[in-house]
């Protein structure tokens, strides 16, 4: 059974449970382990890990406009090439493009050089299971050992820094904060809604009540409420009750006054990213969650001040999705995906780590992105920059990894 901490909900950023917190005091406090006494990197920087729960369509967000195999495999879902019109994808080089919503947002923060993409990035597990592959990056383990679920790596690196303070964004400490020292969580979720609420649809119901349209009107919610109840289901699970990007672009100053002011080593999850159906293109539901994110993070680097300049936010997901669109508009399980970094001290402005053409000889399994750039070499990579931790404290992070420099930080 996996031990899990605040199980109690927790509806505003107020309702810290105190017994986590004064725990989480009592953890700055020097660390002896096994009487000994650490000479650990000290905790200067701030690291946020944003992990969007439930595979977000990666190929929809940082776009291979280079590519006529994307416009072939994706006639309904595609974004135009830059310079289309509306709705075009913004240009960050010649092979790539970003999501149009994210155009106020994000791109900005690339155009600065404070934000890098890393495409066909992901992990060795193929089981293209939400709660199998999540499980696995929170854990930072090898996938061909016996998994420690008391064991997840932002733990493992807590343990291996002095003055650290982490938080947890979370409504139950995650595995990824699962181990030795003493972590607060706190929850942020706030489940998004159907665009007309319950009280509408009556009163739309009422004005049709005696004309033609009556049978159709009722029957048009009744269907609605129905497949969104499962959407909304479906979603839920795989998402294992993360914070709606809704609820995040809300919440995400207050994590970042938080994270100016206390903490310095952070995670939050968002959800609803398992985008089997009527996904979108440059509009609809992909699109409207993507504008709720970057406004989230785009306001997190506006609170947190001049820290962001010693600030490094990293966002990524269990894997990507297929890379033809399915046939109800939506996208499936994939594997390699694309993360994130960003950061006043990023130095970002381009797409980083290894790269291959996108087309169909190069697909996973004729399906999906390869994994050309493992989550947890890149992941080694940035924080032995970051802490300037050696060979046997990053090897106690993560262990039998090859730290991957992409010169990020």
């Amino acid at each position: 059974m996996i031990a899990r901490s605040g199980d109690r909900p927790m509806g505003t950023m107020r309702d810290l449970n105190r017994r986590h917190v004064l725990a989480g005091l009592a953890g700055l406090a020097p660390m002896t382990v096994a009487g000994r006494v650490w000479a650990a990197p000290k905790a200067d920087a701030r690291l946020l890990v944003v992990f969007l729960r439930g595979a977000y369509d990666a190929a929809n967000v940082v776009i291979p406009v280079s590519s006529s195999f994307y416009y072939e495999s994706r006639p309904n879902l595609a974004i135009a090439r830059p310079g289309s019109g509306v709705g075009s994808a913004l240009s960050l080089d010649v092979d790539w493009g970003l999501h149009p919503a994210l155009a106020s947002s994000i791109l900005p923060l690339f155009q600065r050089g404070e934000v890098a993409f890393v495409p066909f990035a992901g992990t060795d597990d193929l089981t293209r299971s939400h709660f199998e592959t999540q499980d696995t990056i929170e854990l930072g383990q090898e996938v061909n050992v016996r998994r420690d679920y008391r064991s997840g790596f932002m733990a493992r690196l807590a343990h291996e820094l002095t003055g650290v303070r982490p938080i947890s964004f979370t409504e139950q400490l995650p595995l990824t904060f699962q181990g030795e020292v003493a972590v607060p969580n706190v929850a942020i979720n706030a489940v998004g809604k159907a665009g007309i609420d319950s009280r509408q649809a009556k009163l739309i119901t009422a004005m049709y009540e005696h004309g033609p349209l009556s049978g159709a009107v009722a029957e048009g919610f009744r269907v609605r409420d129905e497949v969104y109840q499962q959407v909304t289901d479906h979603m839920m699970e795989a998402s294992r009750n993360a914070a709606s990007p809704k609820g995040f672009e809300l919440s995400a100053r207050r994590i970042g006054r938080l994270m100016r002011e206390t903490f310095n080593l952070g995670f939050v999850d968002v959800g609803g990213w398992d985008t089997h159906v009527n996904q979108g293109g440059a509009t609809g539901y992909l699109a409207d969650r993507l504008g709720e994110l970057g406004r989230g993070l785009a306001g997190f680097a506006e609170e947190i001040g001049p820290k962001w300049n010693d600030t490094v936010v990293v966002v990524l997901s269990e894997f990507g999705r297929t890379f033809r669109e399915n046939g109800n508009h939506g996208t499936d399980h994939g594997h390699g995906s694309v993360y994130w970094v960003l950061g006043g001290g990023v130095r970002g402005g381009r797409i980083a780590g290894e790269q291959v053409a996108v087309d169909q000889p190069h697909l996973f399994q004729n399906r999906d992105y390869p994994v050309l750039t493992d989550y947890r070499g890149l992941l080694g990579g940035l924080i032995r920059q970051l802490y300037g931790l050696d060979a046997a404290s990053l090897g106690r992070v993560f262990a039998n990894v090859t730290p991957k420099d992409l010169a990020l930080v």
